[in-house]
């Protein structure tokens, strides 16, 4: 019986030492993980000071030229739809004043001509009715 307890205490003991290893092995994880942390944030913050200098160097300066060009394009764009309005209301006078004038054209050649049909057409009812009485006869 005594080899036995010698044989568990010494697998106790192994069991330990593999344990207390274990748990300094956990610490020195926890430690390196917290340092590599540290210089992550160490390196975001370079990069953050790093990316706002490019961006008060360059992009500022592009956004402004942006935005100059942009307010460019809305005064081009104004002038052109007033423009644009304009020339539509021209012509819809311009097509109102033709419509008008070939009305009147028109009834000025009905009354003009009406007269000279009717001549006609009493010309050719006198003929008609000239040579029906002719073949009558």
């Amino acid at each position: 019986m005594q080899s036995e307890l010698a044989t568990t205490n010494l697998l106790l003991g192994i069991m330990a030492a593999v344990s207390v290893l274990e748990g300094l092995i956990i610490i020195g994880m926890g430690v390196v993980a917290f340092m590599v942390y540290k210089k992550a944030t160490t390196l975001i913050d370079d990069w953050m000071v790093l990316a706002h200098g490019v961006e008060s160097r360059h992009m500022a300066p592009a956004m402004r030229r942006v935005a100059a060009i942009l307010d460019d394009i809305k005064s081009v764009t104004a002038k052109v739809k007033d423009e644009t309005e304009r020339v539509d209301d021209a012509i819809n006078s311009t097509i109102d004043r033709i419509d008008e004038t070939a009305v009147r054209v028109r009834s000025n050649v009905r009354a003009k001509t009406s007269a000279i049909v009717g001549v006609l057409r009493a010309v050719r009812m006198a003929l008609e009715d000239m040579f029906r009485s002719a073949v009558r006869t």
